[in-house]
């Protein structure tokens, strides 16, 4: 039986991360992570959580926070003293920054950059940093550690991807009949032609496989950062999002981001999406008045 909230109550409920249940007689408690993780003491808390007031079961969101369900309306304050009891709290919903999502760049071989660390710095000064700023909608930010984009950061209203960019060194490259560099290569981009190793930029995803795979060094780092993309979603209109430059250090994406969420406060209409919002300005107008 649903229990008698009225609908400004239930969307205060909501804002703070109990949401609704179909049928309006539980709610579901978003628990935040600040990069995808729990330890071990936050993990037996949520445990406790979902036995002693849910069903003794909880989930991650695709955006990796964890939701418990089936908490009774009378039980929302006490679950809210629990997780704050381990410096846990509920939230994650509403028209402002979401939580961050970030892949596991950070152990994973493929990872380029710190991925849960630089998520830990987006999440304090983005999520709660403005976690009082009312957006025009929701704006999600993801970070991929290396371009395989395992937790599709193009698919976030701005997402951040390592990035190792190789360059060749000519006089190094002694044209081996089985070259390392193109053999590690997995999009064709590295080829030997002439009795020289040649990439193919356009091909190549700045992956950096093949940097110091050469014995001879004939291929080496030449930038390394970040590759940031705007204005994708998912969802019933899916929009892949647009790059905005080439490879840019990771405190240059810092303050980019904060640059862009403040245009899309300022600019945004009602309920439209940042990608809307690109559509309708055009990426280039915008870069110019930022």
């Amino acid at each position: 039986m649903a229990i008698k909230l009225s609908e400004e109550e239930f969307k205060t409920l909501k804002g703070q991360g109990f949401i609704p249940q179909r049928g309006k007689e539980y709610f579901i408690c978003r628990v935040i992570t600040k990069d995808g993780n729990l330890n071990s003491e936050e993990m037996s808390v949520v445990s406790k959580i979902s036995k002693k007031y849910g069903r003794g079961y909880s989930s991650f969101t695709t955006r990796l926070t964890v939701e418990i369900p089936w908490i009774k309306y009378e039980d929302i304050e006490k679950v809210k003293n629990e997780l704050e009891e381990v410096g846990l709290y509920s939230g994650g919903t509403g028209n402002r920054v979401r939580p961050i999502v970030a892949c596991k760049g950070t152990v994973c071989t493929y990872g380029l950059v710190d991925t849960q660390k630089l998520a830990r710095e987006v999440h304090k000064r983005f999520y709660e940093g403005f976690y009082d700023v009312s957006l025009p909608h929701k704006f999600k930010i993801g970070i991929g550690g290396c371009p395989n984009n395992c937790i599709k950061p193009e698919l976030n209203d701005l997402g951040i991807v390592g990035q190792k960019k190789p360059k060749v060194i000519h006089e190094n490259c002694v044209g081996c009949k089985v070259c390392s560099v193109e053999n590690v290569c997995r999009f064709n981009a590295c080829k030997v032609e002439d009795g020289k190793i040649k990439i193919d930029f356009n091909k190549c995803t700045n992956c950096g496989l093949c940097i110091d795979k050469c014995h001879f060094k004939g291929v080496q780092l030449d930038k390394e950062g970040v590759k940031v993309f705007l204005g994708g979603k998912w969802g019933k209109n899916p929009r892949v999002g647009e790059v905005f430059s080439d490879i840019i250090s990771i405190e240059e994406a810092m303050e980019i981001t904060e640059k862009f969420i403040n245009y899309y406060k300022e600019n945004g209409n009602p309920k439209e999406r940042f990608g809307s919002l690109i559509d309708r300005v055009g990426l280039n107008n915008i870069k110019k008045e930022i």
